[in-house]
């Protein structure tokens, strides 16, 4: 009961109601906060030889953390709506498009916000529950030519819709709409939502257990059900998709065993990918999948909880994650990011992420085989997302409207 009476009074990624927070402090961390540790490993279950570290990563991240006090998150946008979401069209334009939760997709060009929405879906979006609405976006590697996009929203009944649009410039056709998948939600919650192209062409989808408390219906672990799933769709070939041959259950289930994945990425230089996984009553997770593991990953859930036992022991073939902290530590619900590729060579190759309930920003990195993370800002705001520009430079919204980009102190 105690996660169930947390969750009645947070925002989004928790279950509870809408707060306004003031505007935000961002306070660099001390470099004296450094955490140095090994993939993590649960140390009471002999049987844990057998559950699958993450594979180190190739040299293309840091080495050392740069000093956060000459860094701030600068204040770009203000006065949106629940921004869940930011993505460039990686059409050359250097745009940036911002979801709001209640089904509008903003433009951001030449740093001035567009009046006018780029989608505007509100009357099929359902955002009845906390957890509910537009939720989360992705643009064809190819849209310069064919101009599809794809989102990933609660619309009638509360259940998922994956839809492509077409649209031309700064403006999308409401009407195009081709439905990809219709998934039923069985609760309001743990819907997931994020959406992503990975470096084979396809789109990756990102599907929470189904909700409730302790997936009572054990998604996690049954690959039949697309719910606790990483989703791989072939959108260029079919109609309007198909699935890959090479998916491992013969649907679309890519990798399995998780809660309610809010936010994956894919590490442009490497093909990696991220994931944010948020926990039960304890624990927060980073999954970690090298782009050369393949498919079929299981992150563990509802057997484990981060490293931890949930519903029984540890079990073999199960994949540890790269970092995780407890709610004691820094908060409540992570809010998974992105490795940073811009042009500030000191951050080169280290992937910020954050929680949403205390605003926490952390960095991870992996030196001389182990993962180190430290805490990196106090930002004072609910974090509902992390986002990267066409450059590679790191934004992330609050549940308070607006956007900031990270910079270094002028």
């Amino acid at each position: 009961m105690k996660r169930l009476l947390i969750l009645l009074i947070l925002p989004i990624l928790a279950c509870g109601g809408l707060t306004k927070p003031a505007s935000p402090t961002v306070t660099p961390i001390p470099l004296a906060t450094l955490t140095v540790a090994p993939a993590p490993q649960v140390e009471s279950q002999p049987s844990l030889e057998s559950i699958v570290a993450p594979t180190l990563p190739p040299p293309t991240y840091a080495t050392s953390f740069p000093n956060a006090a000459n860094y701030e998150w600068q204040s770009i946008l203000s006065g949106l709506h629940r921004p869940v979401d930011i993505q460039p069209a990686n059409d050359g334009s250097g745009r940036l498009f911002i979801i709001e939760k209640n089904g509008r997709i903003r433009v951001y060009e030449n740093g001035q916000l567009l009046e006018t929405p780029f989608l505007d879906i509100t009357d099929r979006v359902n955002e009845g529950g906390n957890e509910m609405g537009l939720l989360g976006l992705a643009f064809h590697p190819d849209y310069e030519k064919n101009g599809f996009f794809y989102v990933n929203y609660t619309g009638a009944g509360g259940h998922t819709r994956i839809s492509r649009f077409q649209s031309s410039g700064n403006s999308a056709d409401k009407n195009s709409e081709t439905i990809l998948l219709l998934i039923e939600q069985p609760f309001q919650n743990h819907n997931g939502g994020a959406l992503a192209f990975g470096p084979d062409g396809h789109l990756y989808a990102a599907l929470g257990d189904g909700g409730k408390a302790g997936d009572p219906f054990k998604n996690g672990q049954n690959t039949s059900t697309l719910l606790g799933k990483i989703l791989r769709l072939d959108v260029t070939n079919g109609d309007p998709y198909s699935t890959p041959a090479d998916n491992p259950f013969g649907n679309e289930v890519w990798a399995y065993g998780l809660r309610n994945p809010w936010r994956i990425s894919f590490d442009r230089a490497t093909g990696d990918l991220w994931i944010g996984d948020v926990g039960q009553n304890q624990w927060e997770e980073v999954d970690y999948l090298p782009r050369s593991w393949g498919s079929g990953a299981n992150f563990g859930w509802s057997v484990m909880e981060g490293s931890h036992a949930y519903d029984s022991e540890p079990q073999s073939g199960m994949m540890l994650p790269a970092a995780e902290y407890s709610h004691q530590e820094g908060g409540c619900s992570i809010t998974g990011g992105y490795v940073y590729r811009g042009a500030m060579p000191e951050w080169n190759g280290i992937y910020l992420y954050g929680d949403y309930c205390s605003g926490k920003v952390w960095g991870l990195i992996l030196v001389d085989g182990l993962w180190q993370s430290r805490l990196m800002f106090e930002t004072g705001v609910t974090i509902t997302t992390f986002g990267q520009d066409e450059s590679g430079e790191i934004y992330f919204a609050s549940d308070n409207g607006g956007v900031y980009r990270l910079t270094p102190l002028r």
